[in-house]
């Protein structure tokens, strides 16, 4: 059951994704350059409790976030781009209370020596159920080492089923690398 409901944004950035609960009818597809944050790496900022500062890719193309797409705008900070989620193929379902960081929608500053990255300001997230971790491959410290961006595994799920139904972006079929070690969870570890 657990993994009926799963997976991010990520990517949700998590790529992935996690944009705190947008409905499927509020994704929007649409073609532009944007910041891919599901596989990016976040440092924290002493200052900021609630902040991250995540490492993402910038590309263009079809995408999906709960916003339209935008051009990018130039900001006294820099070049601005939003995040936005591009399907993933497989992921780590992760269930523990670990924080992760949700970049779903938010602003992004094109890096100005290198244009294919991006600093992204995403939310940090923790305790809101399971999530997941964009990866190729699964070990036992996936889910415990690092903060990344993530997002839970119902919102991966609500944004593949709504990509489902889009002409411009399909989803790819999704694998859970450690769905085998799942069901032997104890509900204690599972939350």
């Amino acid at each position: 059951m657990r993994h009926a409901a799963f997976l991010g944004a990520l990517v949700v950035g998590l790529t992935t994704l996690a944009s705190g609960g947008a409905a499927a009818a509020d994704y929007q597809v649409c073609k532009s350059t944007y910041a891919l944050c599901t596989t990016a790496k976040c440092t924290t900022d002493p200052s900021k409790a609630d902040t991250v500062q995540c490492a993402c890719e910038v590309r263009t193309g079809y995408s999906v976030g709960s916003t339209p797409c935008e051009v990018p705008k130039q900001t006294s900070a820099g070049k601005q781009v939003r995040s936005r989620y591009y399907p993933i193929k497989s992921y780590a379902h992760c269930a523990n209370n670990r924080p992760w960081a949700n970049c779903f929608d938010k602003e992004c500053v094109v890096d100005k020596d290198d244009p294919s990255k991006a600093t992204c300001t995403c939310s940090v997230k923790a305790n809101e159920g399971d999530y997941v971790m964009v990866t190729p491959s699964y070990s036992a410290e996936t889910c415990t080492i690092g903060l990344w961006s993530s997002a839970t595994v119902s919102q991966l799920h609500e944004v593949t089923d709504f990509l489902k139904g889009q002409k411009e972006l399909q989803p790819f079929p999704l694998k859970a690398l450690n769905a085998d070690t799942l069901g032997s969870m104890t509900p204690s570890s599972a939350k």
